[in-house]
């Protein structure tokens, strides 16, 4: 599973690299014809893998509720994200998949609760295909943010 997390953290550096480039405003403009912005994809991913890879396995996530609730699975942007919380899911971005990273090489994840994913119909059984569907939903909005980002520039 090294593989999935080298692929993840190089993802999560692109995306922080995002975050520190772009600003407050462009973080939070949405494009007309799309329903989010960058900042939104980017803390859904963080909680997104935080809730498939911890949450599922039955360990404690590195996320806050508040972050949970406005950012997972459904939601969409309500108002502007502000500098300072910008800055706590700047900071999550690489600690969270480091952390899960951790757990993992540790043994932590024993259990895991099936979950099917409604985009794909596929049910993660373990928590390698946790990580393997990670991947593909990252990769999804990497590529969302990339064209977000030159919609505002």
């Amino acid at each position: 599973m090294q593989f999935q997390f080298d692929v993840l953290l190089n993802v999560r550096k692109a995306l922080k690299q995002i975050l520190d480039n772009a600003s407050e405003t462009q973080l939070n403009t949405i494009p007309k014809g799309f329903n989010n912005n960058i900042i939104w994809n980017i803390a859904h991913l963080v909680v997104s893998e935080q809730l498939l890879i911890n949450k599922l396995s039955g360990l404690p996530v590195t996320v806050s509720d508040d972050l949970i609730n406005a950012f997972k699975k459904g939601t969409k942007p309500t108002g502007n994200v502000s500098q300072q919380e910008i800055e706590v899911i700047k900071d999550l971005v690489i600690s969270s998949i480091k952390k899960s990273e951790e757990n993992y090489k540790t043994g932590l994840f024993k259990n895991y609760t099936e979950y099917t994913v409604s985009t794909t119909g596929n049910t993660l059984k373990t928590v390698e295909d946790a990580l393997n569907f990670v991947l593909l939903h990252e990769g999804i909005h990497l590529g969302v943010v990339m064209a977000l980002l030159k919609l505002v520039k």
